[in-house]
């Protein structure tokens, strides 16, 4: 071994290498949900814009509420789907401080659609983050109104039917359309290059908010093998054929 092979610091596993403010590797989420990979990338973002001591965090009730335990942030939990009315009143209160919102689509788009629009309407400089996987996990695996045509889940065995249960609400649309929206942008977290993409697009988000440009959101799209009764490892390839079709990925305003 040479000098400058010396130097180097010893190799270590991904998997057990903790993102700076991860207080855990643990959870208790299903094998091959997306959840985690997305937390990872939140408080990754939030670490390289050192804001540690200015993020305040919203959630509501899914299961990514679980990352209240998991992360060395402050947190407060309200309603269902009222996340960005909270984050609202403490961005006014504390106008310095980095507010955000982490719900998932049964919070945003089932729970609190009003929430989110009229937040993103009046332009409040917070930032939201809606983990999309098409299912309210917390509670049993019913289908949300950001399911998608096809999908399989606890009150749609047959698959979604847009006769019997409409379409799905494209959340990210709806705001980037508003004139209060800064930034929106759609990533997802089933392959190295989209989790890259995502990771830039929540830093962005942060960014353009602690500017006061307005309202900033970014909708991730999560795995969940369970809520979609398919096998861990086909998470992924489901994902890409059936939720990107439908939500595609990028930037839609802002950037």
């Amino acid at each position: 071994m040479n000098d400058s092979q010396s130097l180097l610091p010893p190799n270590r596993k991904v998997a057990t290498a903790l993102a700076p403010l991860q207080l855990s590797g643990e959870h208790h989420l299903c094998p091959g949900c997306g959840h985690p990979v997305a937390w990872r990338l939140l408080l990754e973002a939030i670490s390289e814009l050192h804001l540690e001591n200015k993020a305040i965090g919203v959630v509501g009730h899914g299961c990514y509420t679980n990352i209240v335990q998991l992360a060395d942030i402050d947190f407060l939990q309200c309603l269902h789907g009222r996340a960005p009315a909270v984050a609202t009143g403490v961005k006014r209160v504390h106008p310095d401080a980095a507010v955000f919102t982490l719900q998932g689509d049964g919070d945003v788009a089932s729970e609190g659609l009003a929430e989110i629009l009229h937040t993103a309407a009046r332009g409040e400089r917070i930032t939201a983050i809606m983990l999309n996987n098409g299912v309210f996990g917390d509670t049993g695996g019913q289908m949300t109104a950001a399911s998608v045509v096809g999908q399989r889940t606890k009150t749609s065995l047959d698959g979604r039917e847009p006769e019997a249960h409409g379409y799905p609400v494209p959340v990210a649309d709806l705001i980037a359309s508003l004139p209060g929206a800064a930034y929106v942008a759609r990533g997802a977290v089933h392959n190295a290059g989209s989790i890259a993409k995502t990771k830039r697009y929540v830093k962005k988000a942060f960014e353009i908010a602690a500017q006061g440009d307005g309202f900033t959101f970014v909708e991730v799209l999560t795995m969940c093998p369970t809520g979609w009764f398919l096998p861990t490892a086909d998470g992924p390839d489901y994902l890409e054929g059936t939720f990107e079709k439908t939500f595609p990925l990028g930037v839609l305003k802002g950037g």
